[in-house]
């Protein structure tokens, strides 16, 4: 799933690159481009080159592509974990509330925070409300 969801965002920034009607302000990075290699960047680079070489019959068939990936990739999102993984974290929000928040969540978030809050101020509140993040 991730590598499908890799292939939708460099077909996104193929589409950005080229449609753009503003440039892209390279002195503004968040964290996010930190952790992008110099390999990554010339894959990008390659992708994009080729996007551009491509005919508009063919742009549009890869910007049709990118939309039917997109509705597959939402659809895959809202259908949700495995129940196994589900099961797993609301026996961890038992045992340690905060860390089964962040490990649902995949950023420490103020869902995290207050689940550290609530489980600072008592253990029952802190379970009580990470089984409902998770769970919900």
């Amino acid at each position: 799933m991730r590598i499908k969801f890799l292939i939708f965002a460099i077909s996104l920034i193929q589409l950005s690159v080229t449609f753009a009607a503003v440039p892209i302000v390279e002195s503004k990075k968040d964290s996010a481009t930190a952790y992008v290699s110099k390999d990554d960047e010339a894959m990008v680079k390659n992708a994009v080159a080729a996007f551009k070489s491509l005919s508009k019959k063919e742009r549009k068939a890869k910007i049709a592509d990118a939309k039917q990936m997109l509705k597959i990739y939402k659809a895959e999102k809202a259908a949700g974990e495995p129940s196994t993984n589900t099961l797993l974290l609301a026996i961890l929000a038992i045992l340690l509330p905060p860390l089964a928040v962040y490990l649902y969540e995949d950023e420490i978030n103020t869902k995290f925070w207050l689940s550290l809050l609530l489980t600072c101020l008592y253990w029952i509140p802190g379970v009580i409300y990470a089984l409902f993040v998770i769970l919900s």
